[in-house]
């Protein structure tokens, strides 16, 4: 055993409590005294930990973003995570059962934060080297977009070596995330002209109906082989039965492998025309992630970990490209390599069986600590 996981695997209870703390300072994205107060929590886990303050960037509607600094050199690795949840407070209880933890946020991703903290922490307790200064960016915006923090996500990433991101493993298998899908989001509006139903059918020119023939072009524009995906997901018009509607709306959900891509299904979105004469088309959204393409920086990244992971800790990595984006992501677009998953093993990510392995929690603090090491 790594002299790094000895000592983390001596602190399992203290990691596991800290985790408790977080996950019990619920958070959802929605409620910003909610956040902040679990922002509190998380600053005083690095003030007790690592003694290092936040700088706060003070929001007025989202919650407050942290960012904390560790250690010295002239260049910085990024390490990313996000304490907002999608869960309503008292939505989903923090409990223990046959080995795992499950709670609000536990897997995506408070329990990476925590491991990220004892990570660093190990390294300052055991006197290990780092070459690089460490910045922790951690945002309370994640899960709707990251609307008010992408902009210092990509500054810090502007001016990093590297960004790793505590975002959870991918489920039950705990592999690393070496590419991500890129996210869309548009809403298609259609204007149309109303009538009576019944009385003058002939004289109303339906919304509805010509949303139908663009639903059906916009479904068309998934394709598989290229990895992108469309996904009309709400679909609404109309006033009554009786009435001809003049109003219809859509909002698609659109996600691609390559900025190509999304460049392609944007334009198509865009350039839709329509089939009824009468009726008007107006789009607007774009792309709300960019793609995170696996790049051969990324996969040095992912060779380093891969090979710390079996020397130091006789575990064998794997890693997998998903179709869900993380804040990642935008660390990818500024040309960074970015290596993702890095958080707690476990599965049910925005769902009620939302867990961590408590076992693997010294595992992955001990093998980040090893890449901080390593890089």
């Amino acid at each position: 055993m790594s002299q790094v996981r000895e000592h983390l695997e001596g602190h399992l209870q203290d990691m596991l409590s800290d985790v408790e703390k977080l996950v019990r300072a619920e958070s959802p994205s929605n409620c910003k005294a909610l956040v902040d107060a679990c922002g509190q929590v998380v600053q005083q886990l690095f003030s007790e930990h690592l003694s290092v303050s936040a700088q706060v960037f003070t929001q007025t509607e989202a919650g407050d973003h942290l960012r904390f600094e560790y250690g010295a050199g002239e260049r910085q690795i990024l390490l990313i995570g996000h304490f907002d949840t999608v869960w309503d407070k008292g939505r989903l209880p923090y409990r223990i059962e046959g080995g795992r933890a499950y709670g609000p946020g536990i897997f995506d991703m408070k329990a990476g934060i925590v491991q990220a903290a004892w990570a660093v922490k190990a390294i300052r307790e055991l006197h290990l080297p780092l070459r690089h200064r460490l910045v922790f960016f951690l945002n309370s915006d994640e899960e709707p977009g990251s609307d008010t923090s992408r902009a210092l996500i990509e500054n810090e990433a502007s001016r990093s070596l590297a960004a790793l991101v505590l975002e959870p493993s991918v489920a039950k298998s705990g592999a690393l995330k070496t590419a991500r899908k890129g996210v869309g989001i548009c809403q298609v509006e259609v204007s149309g002209i109303a009538s009576h139903a019944g009385n003058h059918h002939e004289l109303g020119v339906s919304a509805i109906e010509e949303m139908a023939h663009q639903i059906l072009a916009m479904q068309r524009l998934t394709d598989y082989a290229s990895g992108s995906t469309v996904n009309v997901g709400v679909v609404e018009g109309g006033t009554r039965s009786n009435v001809v509607a003049d109003y219809a709306r859509a909002e698609v959900d659109f996600r691609m492998a390559t900025q190509s891509e999304g460049e392609r299904i944007l334009q198509a979105v865009y350039g839709l025309t329509p089939k009824l004469q009468g009726t008007r088309i107006s789009v607007s959204g774009g792309v709300n992630r960019p793609p995170m393409e696996r790049s051969l920086g990324t996969l040095q990244l992912f060779e380093t970990a891969k090979r710390v992971a079996k020397e130091e800790l006789d575990v064998v990595l794997e890693e997998m490209a998903v179709g869900g984006g993380s804040d990642g992501n935008f660390a990818a677009a500024m040309g960074i390599p970015v290596l993702d998953g890095l958080g707690a093993v476990g599965d049910g990510p925005h769902a009620e069986n939302e867990h961590i392995d408590i076992a693997q929690l010294p595992v992955r603090a001990a093998l980040l600590a090893h890449l901080l090491l390593a890089l």
